[in-house]
């Protein structure tokens, strides 16, 4: 078993691996774990798998927690893994450290977390602790690094800047304004990313995001 097996696994699930690493003591994984496997959405497709999937047609809160839970529990059990999501808790799961370490995910200008083929639109649906220990790919460049920082100044309100922490509430009252739709269809700071650009989200996705974001 090898990572690029276990990719295209996911693959035929919706998701894709988004990073790996080798979790140390203090890294609060689960006793054995040799190999740590983050997984998130495999855009554009994972769109139309989701709202296909009978957790989306139940009409019941948290859909996509069930349908990743459903999903990786699956993965999981194939692979000899242990399952492990970001909505079990508390105590959460340290998944943005854990991102940053597998080296394919940094901290950007705006203080959300920036991965390489994702750019600001990652999200981690959940990770996969397995006994194995897998061969790993060498880190990626930082994007950050060589970028003009388009993101730093996306915002219509300034609720996020460069180094500044984020202004949830001005965010909020941004959204519920008819000015806000624009926002609603996607998060400009997030679409302003070059590198996500090559990983864009239809405006159903970003809407069902942002109303969850919103309590809805």
């Amino acid at each position: 078993m090898t990572l690029a097996d276990l990719d295209r696994a996911a693959r035929a699930a919706g998701l894709r691996v988004r990073g790996a690493l080798y979790p140390g003591p203090d890294d609060d994984a689960p006793e054995g774990t040799r190999t740590l496997v983050l997984l998130g959405p495999d855009e554009p497709g994972f769109w139309a798998i989701f709202t296909a999937s009978p957790e989306y047609a139940a009409s019941k809160p948290d859909p996509l927690d069930h349908w990743s839970k459903r999903v990786l529990g699956t993965l999981a059990e194939a692979w000899h893994g242990t399952p492990i999501f970001p909505s079990d808790g508390p105590p959460y799961a340290p998944f943005v450290r854990w991102a940053e370490a597998s080296g394919h995910a940094w901290t950007s200008p705006v203080h959300l977390l920036v991965q390489a083929e994702a750019g600001l639109f990652i999200s981690y649906r959940g990770a996969i602790a397995l006994p194995d220990r897998l061969a790993l790919p060498a880190p990626s460049p930082n994007p950050c690094l060589t970028c003009p920082s388009p993101c730093t100044t996306a915002c219509p309100v300034g609720a996020m800047g460069l180094g500044q922490d984020y202004d949830v509430p001005a965010c909020k009252a941004h959204l519920a304004t008819a000015e806000g739709a624009a926002c609603m269809a996607g998060c400009l700071v997030r679409r302003a990313c070059p590198v996500s650009q090559d990983f864009r989200r239809p405006p159903s996705q970003s809407a069902f995001h942002m109303a969850a974001f919103l309590g809805e």
